[in-house]
């Protein structure tokens, strides 16, 4: 099984939000249905960006690497690479 890092915007104001799972198109339908309490308010979201790793534990370093960065600048040149 594959793990995802994956940013997701939010249609409503334009935020940023960076998450991992094993599976992206059911994980955005959650986000979208209100399932997330921290993403519910700003729905609905769309799929920016995505990186597939081998293991759970990839996933989840390379989306704290990227949380980290605390930084709009380094998230919209991610998707800008991925396009």
């Amino acid at each position: 099984m594959k793990y995802s890092v994956y940013i997701i915007q939010s249609e409503k104001d334009g935020t940023y939000y960076v998450g991992h799972s094993h599976d992206i198109g059911l994980r955005l339908t959650h986000h979208n249905e209100g399932w997330t309490r921290s993403t519910k308010s700003k729905r609905p979201w769309r799929l920016m960006y995505w990186e597939e790793y081998e293991t759970k534990s990839e996933a989840m370093r390379r989306e704290r690497q990227i949380k980290r960065m605390k930084s709009r600048t380094y998230i919209e040149s991610l998707i800008l690479r991925k396009t």
